[in-house]
Parts: structure tokens; sequence; C-alpha cells
């Protein structure tokens, strides 16, 4: 399984858009996949009531993870949105 540990680089965290731009990234990666607090249970990244639910802060730590095919470069590339807060999915890494 692939995972990659980033902090949440929106300061008001994973809520409303910063919730909602990461939910389209994900769906659009086209690869399954969860995210979860570093101490909490992984819930499906392409859910936005599932994503909302975690309660993420800004600068707190969550993990990415999927064993799908292509996962790598899909984990890095939302690892990227978070971390730095982006407005989209970068379409490179």
């Amino acid at each position: 399984m692939a995972e990659r540990r980033v902090n949440v680089g929106w300061s008001e965290g994973l809520h409303a858009r910063p919730a909602s731009i990461f939910v389209r990234a994900a769906t659009a990666s086209g690869v399954p996949m969860t995210i979860a607090k570093a101490d909490g249970n992984p819930v499906n990244a392409a859910s936005m009531l599932a994503v909302l639910g975690l309660g993420a802060q800004g600068g707190e730590e969550i993990v990415l993870a999927s064993d799908a095919e292509g996962a790598e470069e899909a984990l890095d590339r939302l690892a990227k949105l978070v971390a730095e807060g982006l407005e989209e999915l970068p379409e490179t890494v």
C-alpha cells in the first residue's frame, strides 16, 4: 500500500471550499484512495461528507493511501495539493 503523510496547507483546514477542491481532485485522479488523520481511521477520499467529517485542521498531519494501480503518482499529486493549499490539482509534480 502506497501512502503519503502530509500537513494540511489550507489555514482553515479541510473544511468547505478546501474539502471540495480536495474531493474533486481525488475523484479526478481516477485512483481509489483513503484519507485519515494521522491517528484516525481512513475514509473514502472521494466522499465530501467523509472528508468533512475528519475535521482536519490547518497544519494537522493527514495520511493519503491507496493500493490501486497508478497510486504513487496520484498520491504525489494529491499530497502536493494538500501540503501547499492549492486551488486545483497540479498538472505535474
